[in-house]
């Protein structure tokens, strides 16, 4: 796949040419962070639930507990329309009309499907913790039957959505141009901080993320 489809649904309209379609530039959006919005209907209500996610190629995934409302009904006949968005910088203008946000965002909508092969499951519940921390997955417990039974993934596939981007220097209007007040961006970056232990760690347990553990998902050590 190199495009999303544009539809009247997804196609973005307004600040258009901020809208991109392409295949890369949505996976390295999503690849980006790892708390997705999912929305969805129960009884004709709306509903928008936060939770976890990742991308394996063409497909986004989230997981939960078996019993989740959110789950048993994203994954039920309709769609669901699931966001991510990172915030880069507070754009400060000269009047509060034209102040704004750099940010990326996706918007995607499809069909979720349960997985319900037990070793497909397995692999994807794996992908998802190496890809917060890479090599943990084989330092910890293996998981139980009753572990995996308890938990239900999601996956969609990527193929209708939009991003949508902002960069770049606030925009006044021209006669604006001299007021005396400060004007520019603020950039913003998530960090980690150092590592804290439960208080229960085995003496010389692995594990711990370095101070750039996180790197790979551009949080900054702090």
């Amino acid at each position: 796949m190199t495009e999303l489809a544009r539809t009247d649904r997804s196609r973005v309209k307004r600040m258009h040419e901020r809208g991109r379609y392409d295949f890369d530039t949505v996976a390295a959006i999503l690849d980006a962070g790892f708390i997705c919005n999912v929305g969805y209907v129960i009884d004709g209500k709306p509903y928008v639930t936060p939770t976890s996610y990742w991308r394996e190629g063409d497909r986004v995934y989230w997981h939960g507990s078996s019993a989740s409302r959110m789950l048993r009904a994203a994954a039920q006949p309709g769609e669901v329309c699931l966001s991510v968005s990172h915030i880069d910088a507070l754009v400060l203008a000269r009047s509060a009309f034209h102040h704004s946000i750099n940010y990326r965002s996706v918007m995607l909508f499809g069909q979720a499907h349960k997985v319900e092969d037990e070793a497909h499951k397995l692999q994807a519940l794996e992908n998802f913790v190496e890809r917060v921390v890479p090599g943990r997955w084989a330092q910890l417990r293996p998981a139980t039957s009753q572990e995996l039974k308890a938990t239900m993934v999601l996956a969609m596939q990527i193929g209708e959505g939009a991003a949508k981007i902002r960069t770049g220097n606030p925009v006044d209007d021209d006669e604006d141009y001299g007021w005396p007040v400060w004007a520019g961006v603020v950039p913003l970056r998530t960090v980690s901080a150092a590592p804290v232990d439960d208080g229960r760690v085995v003496a010389d347990a692995p594990g711990a993320p370095g101070s750039d553990g996180f790197r790979h998902l551009g949080i900054e050590p702090g």
